[in-house]
């Protein structure tokens, strides 16, 4: 077994493979790993180098060789650690917690590979993997943090929550400034050592006290490698572990309820901020986990409690590793993500269009296919359909995820562009694309739906004309603004877009019934033909619930208000497409907590002008967290708390497991109504 010193020095070897890795070399990076197959550090480096390509590619193969790789590792550790038992310790920490620390990351790393498929038993599986980590963890937390995370630095100082945070869109005027003002405010250089102490700012966790309190900081001066290891590492896993089980769906917390686990998502978030603040391997993914999580709550939760705040920490966060790490794809992604949750679109898709230039000194695949993805995106949210379907056909070279959801997309673009023979190639080749890949014998969520979709159009057409041949002809609305729902594309796009949807969208046959601002403004479609008039329940929900999501963007909510419970009325006539009712629901929610906001900021205005026109001062218990928060407004977002509180309730037991996507659903409906409990908190409610 190594000893002290032998373990600092294998620990300062694969120190120099993780740079590898997150400065986009992972071929210099496993060979660095390859060095010492004896070390659990070098293993699971390995494993960390597969997980990351499994991960980020959605790659069957490698997610196979991650798990190996990370068995191995979790073997190695759980020697070292019986034999480390007995000898003294590396740190000012019990004897062998390193290793029951490296024994507990192969294990969580190995569950989050199964999770990665989205499917209910890869959900279990991945439960499975964690109950195993759950004890360990909760006792190295509490080993390692006997009196909390107060003490501890997290990565950006926010002296109170914003107002009216959610009014941040662009469908009411966001200005770009604050985008395009966004240059790296962190002037720490690299350390020679990825386990070398590196130090914070001063900072609150995501909280609406109404005040934030600077806590004082834990000096660490004598703390080493091994110190670094821990500290940042058990704060990692905690909250990791912790905000895994926050976002698992409903029906899987069921499952959760027999291991006995509790989760605490505020304590997770701020356990893996601290851990961001170090500078071992575990605060890259620590910063890493949480971009990932503010920008999955930016784009699909549709409202935020305190969206500048989270756009603070999340900015703070890429700074500091994107400064670091400069080449690093990664980073490089979330920037734009930053730009584009900020509203604006161009300068997301300069930094990604930047970050696929040819001329790159290094190229990570795997995280290169998440920069078109996100490129694709956007482009479809730009409307700009000839460069979404060129960007999600190239996906297809990038990694083996779905290609059927690829070309799906991409044929709905062609459709949008009038280029039906295009659009139906695509879509022809899509059976045998399912077929050719499955996960555990079975479709993925996305592709069962699409084969929903392609039996739809075809049953139409036979309809129509007594033959599916050129079924692409019986579409009405486009499949791919269609699928843009799941992934809340609409959330984010500017008023102009959201018109011009809505313009389209009224054209169709038969004509709305319910009267909209747009009705007497209408030109000209930019279909290439007018397609075939809505004839049955599914597609008129459809129609309404992206006529209501498209006027909330524009910011008409009565309006917007009206069409989705239209959409949710038609419920119960719906064959095909079942998960409108429930999707309606969820959106009628966003629009509740939004409508608030908006008659809060309104409020204020006009108080504000009162007090300047009467020269009479607001009192203070008029006083909201940075504004003026109205006896009215209070009383206005407590119903809307309610209402879409009880709307969601309605959107869940619309989710069923035999509803498609409805996995995607259960996760949005959970992360909003934890952007209302937050809501609620800030306003004493």
């Amino acid at each position: 077994m190594a000893s002290h010193d032998e373990v600092t020095v294998n620990l300062r070897s694969a120190t120099s493979g993780f740079d590898y890795i997150f400065s986009n070399d992972l071929v210099e990076a496993e060979k660095v790993f390859q060095t010492n197959k004896d070390s659990p550090f070098h293993l699971l480096g390995l494993g960390v180098c597969a997980f990351l390509q499994a991960a980020l590619g959605m790659e069957s193969g490698i997610m196979s060789e991650a798990s190996r790789l990370l068995s191995l590792a979790e073997t190695g550790a759980k020697k070292q650690l019986k034999h480390s038992k007995s000898l003294t310790s590396a740190s000012r920490f019990p004897a062998a917690t390193e290793w029951d620390l490296m024994y507990s990351d192969a294990i969580i790393l190995y569950g989050m590979t199964q999770a990665l498929n989205e499917s209910y038993m890869g959900y279990l599986q991945c439960l499975y993997a964690l109950n195993n980590a759950h004890s360990r963890f909760t006792k190295l937390y509490k080993t390692v943090f006997p009196h909390g995370l107060d003490a501890y630095h997290t990565p950006s100082t926010s002296q109170v929550p914003s107002r009216n945070p959610s009014l941040l869109s662009v469908a009411n005027g966001t200005s770009s400034s604050s985008a395009s003002s966004m240059t790296t405010s962190t002037s720490t250089s690299k350390s020679q050592s990825f386990f070398g102490r590196w130090g914070g700012s001063l900072t609150s966790s995501r909280s609406v006290s109404g005040t934030s309190t600077p806590s004082l900081a834990v000096t660490a001066a004598n703390d080493g490698p091994i110190e670094e290891l821990i500290i940042s590492g058990t704060a990692f896993g905690y909250g990791l572990f912790n905000l895994v089980l926050s976002l698992l769906p409903a029906k899987v917390k069921s499952v959760v309820g027999f291991f006995g686990f509790n989760h605490d998502r505020k304590l997770a978030l701020r356990a893996l901020a601290v851990s961001a603040t170090k500078s071992d391997v575990h605060s890259v993914f620590a910063g890493l986990a949480l971009m990932s999580y503010h920008g999955v709550v930016l784009l699909m939760s549709g409202y935020q409690a305190d969206e500048r705040h989270i756009l603070k920490q999340y900015k703070a966060i890429v700074d500091k590793l994107e400064a670091r790490y400069p080449t690093g794809t990664l980073w490089i992604l979330n920037r734009a993500k930053i730009y584009r949750m900020s509203g604006d679109a161009t300068g997301a898709i300069k930094v990604l269009q930047d970050g696929l230039s040819p001329d790159r000194p290094t190229v990570f695949l795997q995280a290169d296919a998440l920069l078109v993805f996100e490129l694709a995106w956007l482009y479809l949210a730009q409307r700009r359909y000839k460069d979404a379907a060129e960007a999600f056909m190239r996906m297809t070279e990038l990694n083996t995820w779905s290609h059927a959801t690829y070309y799906f997309i991409a044929g709905g673009c062609h459709w949008a562009l009038g280029n039906f023979d295009e659009a139906k190639r695509l879509f022809d080749a899509i059976p045998a694309l399912i077929d050719k890949r499955k996960i555990g014998n079975k479709d993925l969520p996305t592709e069962v739906f699409i084969k929903k979709r392609l039996a739809f159009f075809k049953s139409k057409q036979t309809r129509l004309t007594g033959s599916d041949k050129d079924y692409v002809k019986a579409i009405s609305i486009n499949p791919a603004e269609e699928m843009s729902v799941f992934w809340n594309t609409h959330g984010r796009i500017s008023k102009a877009t959201a018109e011009a949807h809505i313009n389209d969208w009224l054209q169709t046959k038969p004509p709305v019934e319910l009267r909209t601002p747009y009705s007497d403004t209408l030109t000209p479609p930019t279909y290439a033909q007018p397609p075939p008039a809505l004839d049955t329940p599914d597609e008129l929900a459809l129609r309404a619930l992206l006529l209501g999501i498209a006027h909330r963007a524009a910011g008409v909510h009565a309006v917007a208000r009206a069409f989705l419970l239209d959409a949710h009325r038609r419920q119960p006539e719906l064959q095909v497409s079942t998960w409108i009712g429930g999707v309606a629901q969820f959106e009628l929610a966003v629009l509740e907590l939004k409508d608030a906001a908006r008659y809060e900021g309104e409020s204020a205005q006009a108080l504000g002008a009162e007090e300047r026109e009467d020269g009479v001062s607001v009192s203070d218990a008029d006083a909201s967290i940075e504004g003026v928060l109205t006896e009215a407004a209070r009383a206005h977002w407590a119903k809307a708390l309610k209402d879409a509180s009880a709307r969601l309730d309605t959107a869940g037991s619309l989710a069923g497991s035999e509803i498609d996507l409805s996995s995607r659903l259960e996760s949005r409906i959970q992360m909003l109504r934890d952007e209302i409990g937050l809501k609620k908190e800030s306003l004493g409610l």
